[in-house]
């Protein structure tokens, strides 16, 4: 049964890959890996080369502005200023990381295309609507979006908090029939591997119910990073219920995307289960409630 599902990943024709800041970063500096970075281009533009649509949503922007201005911990060094100067970071770092992107998409001859969002770009019935317009022009011209939350301008009241989230709403908001999920951890498990041996690997899931939600522990291999297994299962809410598989997989090795598309028993496989009530905009609106 396991095999057969993975062997459908073959055939998706629209997918949205998120990758988190942590996979993209030298732990021990917090500096860019390039070397990482190259892969995942690669990895995107040959997906691009068999003709599929697709859409990375990338974190990293506050992470690496921070460290272009050698800021440690935002919260701790500037108090009551921290959201201002988080919100610095992120210009500073959004401009690096799609100024990197753009040199490592163009060895390929890849053309990209940068796209900020907030929770009032899905809410609101016009934003929406040109949102959806603008990813389904930009893909018409085989160009991959690049996305990331507008951490610039977002505030408690109207960020989506996390890319996990993010990266599921992109794959409703375009219509994708896959998403993957790159993380420091590879895939779903029974309890949090780190602090219990005895956790069990989840294969597939069928379909979640709020037992599988109570898996969602908000805990993170990471400093760096905004989500926890409990928005990858908010993402996989999301992504299944309008009608798209998603897999959550390690960062390790960047390869394992054309490995999952292969249909490999890679990371942790959610079957895609439509919801017809499920409601997109409602969800978002109330999200971090």
């Amino acid at each position: 049964m396991d095999a057969h599902l993975r062997a459908r990943l073959k055939d998706k024709k629209r997918i949205v890959i998120k990758i988190g800041s942590s996979s993209l970063q030298h732990p021990e500096t917090g500096d860019l890996d390039y070397i990482r970075m190259e892969v995942l281009v690669r990895e995107l533009c040959d997906l691009r080369n068999q003709g599929k649509d697709v859409v990375l949503v990338s974190s990293g922007a506050i992470a690496a502005g921070r460290k272009a201005v050698h800021i440690k911990d935002i919260n701790r060094e500037h108090g009551e200023r921290h959201i201002a100067v988080k919100q610095a970071c992120a210009a500073i770092g959004q401009a690096r990381l799609m100024m990197t992107y753009q040199k490592l998409f163009a060895e390929y001859n890849q053309v990209t295309a940068q796209i900020l969002m907030t929770k009032n770009t899905i809410v609101d019935n016009l934003n929406r609507y040109n949102a959806h317009n603008t990813f389904t022009e930009l893909l018409r011209m085989g160009v991959i979006p690049i996305v990331n939350e507008n951490d610039t301008i977002a505030t408690y009241e109207i960020e989506i908090g996390d890319n996990d989230t993010l990266s599921a709403v992109v794959a409703a908001l375009i219509d994708a029939d896959l998403l993957i999920l790159l993380s420091d951890i590879d895939g779903l498990y029974t309890d949090d591997p780190r602090k219990n041996d005895r956790a069990q690997f989840v294969h597939t899931v069928e379909h979640i119910d709020e037992k599988l939600m109570e898996m969602g522990k908000k805990s993170t291999g990471s400093n760096v990073g905004t989500g926890g297994m409990n928005t990858k299962l908010v993402a996989a809410r999301i992504a299944t219920g309008i009608g798209a598989d998603m897999v959550i997989a390690g960062s390790e090795d960047i390869r394992i995307i054309h490995r999952i598309m292969d249909g490999r028993d890679l990371g942790t496989f959610f079957c895609a289960d439509k919801n017809e009530r499920f409601d997109l905009i409602d969800f978002i609106e109330h999200y971090n409630d």
